[in-house]
């Protein structure tokens, strides 16, 4: 069996490239809306809680690390928080009451009214990622949902869904990291955390230095 590297970069392009297109014409209007979650949420002195399984929970680690430390600029940190780093809860609940409840029992712990719920699965059919999202939703977080396909699940279980439109496992979450650096660098923007004209002049000055 030859491998064609021409034609396996093309084909992956392609799709990266239909995917975002579609994204970009779909997703919007429910970006709008986490972000209009999560600013509510900050505003009012609460925190974001991410969860995932496998590449998303690396996602959830990824984005929760940029709101408390930084994304683009030094900046006052921002509550967020991870349900997928803390090996002895993780191993404790799975060991206790099973896999289903890793994140939920986490939510229930933690989590608080006014915060908002962010599960991230391309299926959108992952048990405990909707079993968090219940729990979420009986303590009165917002909860929101990253997924991809035809949402699986999710959408029940949501107040805000955004599915990308896509049945590659890879192209979705390639969308989701975007769609997270974009609510990062919006929240960042969007609470005057700092001066975007400010940054963008200094930019010019270093490089004309």
């Amino acid at each position: 069996m030859s491998f064609e590297i021409k034609n396996f970069w093309q084909k992956e392009v392609t799709e990266h490239k239909e995917c975002f297109a579609e994204t970009n014409i779909k997703l919007e209007r429910p970006f709008q809306e986490m972000l209009g979650a999560c600013l509510n949420a900050l505003n009012n002195g609460n925190k974001i809680l991410f969860f995932g399984n496998g590449g998303s929970a690396s996602d959830a680690q990824h984005l929760a690390t940029e709101l408390t430390v930084r994304f683009t600029e030094n900046r006052r940190a921002l509550p967020a928080l991870s349900l997928t780093t803390d090996t002895s809860a993780l191993t404790a609940i799975g060991n206790d009451f099973g896999f289903d409840f890793i994140f939920s029992r986490q939510v229930e712990a933690l989590g608080n009214e006014g915060d908002v719920a962010i599960g991230i699965s391309t299926s959108g059919t992952s048990v405990n990622i909707l079993k968090a999202l219940t729990a979420a939703r009986e303590q009165g977080l917002v909860t929101v949902g990253l997924t991809g396909k035809d949402g699986g699940k999710m959408p029940e279980y949501c107040d805000v869904t955004l599915i990308v439109p896509s049945q590659i496992t890879a192209r979705i979450q390639e969308m989701h990291i975007l769609l997270g650096h974009m609510l990062c660098g919006a929240i960042e923007q969007s609470m005057g955390l700092f001066d975007t004209e400010e940054r963008e002049s200094n930019e010019k000055i270093s490089i004309v230095s």
